[in-house]
Order: C-alpha cells, then structure tokens, then sequence
C-alpha cells in the first residue's frame, strides 16, 4: 500500500485529503470528536510539509443535494480548534466558494469543502459519474491522500476513483486501521477473544465465518445472543429474535465445538418489563428468561451481572481481543452493565485491546472511558468488519501497486 513517505515534496503543492468527519451532531453541537480528532494527524504532517490542504468528507445520509442539518461547518470549526489555526470552510463542494477557498490556499493553510454527498456524483452507482465528480474534485490539487477508513469499503467517488486521478498515498490512520486489522488476522498473540454485541447475528455472519477458525474464545452478546440462546432450545419471550438465523447459529456452535472454539455465552440477563427506563427489571437465568415475574413479554436488554464478571475475566486473560457490538442497551444505565464491564476489561488487557467502531466505539465514550485506555478505537464499523470477514475493500485495493 502506498503510504506518506512514497510522496515527493509537498511543500507549496495543494494535497487533497478525504477524511472520515461523519461525527454525530445534535444541531450544530458535536457530540462525539472522536473522528475529527483521529484524522489530525495526517493533516498537521501535511500543514507541516508546508502543503496546501484541502479537506473533503461526508457527513449523514443527504440524497445527492444541499441539508443544512448535514452541514459540515461544525466539523471544520473543531478542526480548526484541534490543529490550533484557522480552517476556511467553504460552503459548496466544486462550485464557485470552493474555488475561491483553494485559491486563498497559503503554504500550511487549511479549507474544509461542504459536504461530498450534496453532489450525487459521489455516491452514484454509474461509474463515469463518479467519474466526472472525481475529476472535478482533482482540479483543485496535485496530490491525494486517503484517510477516511470508515469509507474505504465505498467505491465512492472521493474514495476510489479520485485516487485513480491523483497520485495518491494512504494516510496515517489508514496505515494504523490497516496494521491493527492485519494484527487481528495473520497471526494474532494469543490467546485471542472475540466479542461481538449488537442487535443482530445477520450483521455479523461474515465476521464469524471469517474469524472462527482463528480464535480461541467467541464471546457473544447483545441482541444477537438471543438467537444464539434459541438454537440451544431455550425460550428467549419477547426478546429480540431472528428466527430465520436460528440454524445459522445452531451450525456456528456446531462448527466451533468441531474446531476447539469456546463459545461464551450469558449465563444470566437483564430482563425488562417494557423498553425503557422507565421499565422494571429482573435478573434471570438466561436459560430460563420465560420465567421473569414478566413471563413471555419479558424483554432481555442486557446481559447479567455474573456473565459480565465472566466476560470480564475472558477478555483480561486474553492477549488480543477484538470486541464489536454493545451488550446492551447502553443508552439506558440500567441496561449499561454488560457493555461497561466488557469496556472495562479491555482497559486491563496486556496486549493487544482493539475497539472496532461504530456502536462500540461511540459506548466507550458514552460511558466515560478515554481513547487512551484503549490499544485502538477504530474510527471503520462497517469497514473493520468488512475487512475483518476477508473482503477486498475497493479504497484500499486503489491504493496498492
């Protein structure tokens, strides 16, 4: 892959970096920098190169046209508070305030470009489309970084074919996602645990084919577990349920016994009488749910109170852990046990402790952890995962010789 170092000199060159700035916002307050904060390494190197950096990102879900809620304006103000220098935001993506931002471009100058999916050129399925935005894009710099891992596993515009325009290099996150992913699948220290939340298995069928054979203990909770509790015959009352994966996991268990994998699953759960905090709870057996004072509409929320002493003491005794997916509805304290002792845990971990993202990521902060006391917190859910289950990721294909 290429990388920083295979660029020549950058010093008065215009450098086009994609970033992953997609944070949430609540308005125009941030209320999780985690993303912003991890791609200033690579443009404080290029600002110190003596570069001209112009910053491109996506932000939520726009059809293809200007929504002011997806404005990226908050993010270039944190930007600028992040790198400690004033970043010119400018207020389209090609168009005429775009143009105007890259021409004021000084040595070591800094402009953030709206949002790349007001242009339906970025996100469409036609090839020459994006094509042509790409090439709009690259009028503005003589070189290309990629450095938005969350979007690698995108054939998007500003992501796959604008690398094939430019000379072009991975930048320093993507080079880390790439090192820590690698770590996890060649040949990882072990022992080696894998702990997979959230709310469904079918999200997640990849990732434990994939990384089945190579584990030593897969931990499952969250939603998904569920499932997992019913192809082992046990009644799970209004729970959530995939009843379409119900064999699926019934083989996974199979499979893994067939392979020396041990499959941890809860032994107790936090059932709920309603979604909500509102709700009251019980703590049962996880093989006996039904039996809560709320019967069959019992609804399990969280994982118990002894599974979370033991998935604790799985992960520390661990030498590398993986963990994707909360345990439970973390957003609520009562059903926040699981996921914060699961958090906990890999702060403890002596080796090597990997967060992978999305949901995961955005709980550690929630619940009051620092990125620090992590081995890595990757800023790619569905990009982790994706490489995680073996898959050829086109951002990162294009940056390969």
């Amino acid at each position: 892959m290429r990388t920083l170092a295979s660029l020549p000199s950058l010093d008065g060159k215009r450098v086009i970096i994609r970033c992953d700035l997609n944070v949430p916002l609540d308005g125009k307050t941030i209320t999780d920098d985690g993303r912003i904060v991890a791609s200033v390494p690579t443009i404080k190197y290029l600002v110190d190169q003596g570069a001209k950096v112009i910053v491109i990102s996506h932000l939520g879900r726009p059809e293809g046209a200007p929504e002011a809620k997806y404005s990226l304006e908050p993010a270039a103000v944190r930007l600028g508070e992040l790198l400690g220098q004033p970043v010119i935001f400018a207020t389209d993506t090609v168009g005429a305030d775009a143009k105007g931002a890259v021409k004021a471009l000084a040595r070591g100058g800094v402009t953030v470009l709206e949002n790349l999916r007001f242009n339906p050129g970025e996100t469409s399925k036609d090839a020459e489309e994006r094509k042509a935005f790409a090439a709009q894009l690259a009028e503005f710099a003589d070189f290309f970084v990629s450095d938005g891992f969350g979007v690698v596993h995108r054939k998007q515009a500003s992501v796959y074919e604008l690398a094939q325009v430019l000379p072009s290099a991975a930048g320093f996150l993507i080079e880390k996602e790439v090192e820590v992913a690698h770590s996890l699948t060649a040949a990882p220290e072990r022992p080696y645990a894998v702990v997979l939340g959230g709310s469904k298995v079918s999200d997640k069928l990849g990732v434990i084919d994939n990384l089945l054979p190579n584990v030593n203990k897969l931990l499952i909770g969250g939603g998904m577990v569920f499932t997992f509790l019913a192809a082992q015959g046990h009644k799970v009352g209004s729970s959530l349920l995939e009843k379409d994966q119900i064999e699926t996991c019934q083989n996974y268990l199979k499979r893994a016994a067939e392979l020396g994998v041990e499959v941890v699953l809860p032994t107790d759960i936090v059932v709920a009488s309603k979604f909500g905090a509102d709700a009251d709870v019980a703590i049962t057996a996880a093989d006996a749910i039904e039996d809560s004072p709320f019967g069959a509409s019992g609804l399990g929320l969280d994982i118990g109170p002894d599974s979370a002493k033991h998935f604790a003491a799985v992960i520390k005794s661990s030498k590398t852990v993986f963990w994707n997916g909360p345990m439970g509805v973390f957003e609520i304290d009562k059903f926040a046990g699981g996921t914060r002792a699961v958090a906990q845990a890999l702060t403890e971990v002596a080796g090597l402790s990997v967060v992978g993202g999305g949901d995961s990521a955005a709980a550690v902060r929630t619940l009051g952890f620092e990125d620090a006391q992590f081995g890595h917190i990757s800023t790619g859910g569905g990009a982790s995962l994706e490489f995680l289950e073996g898959k050829k990721l086109p951002g990162l294909e294009v940056l390969n010789d």
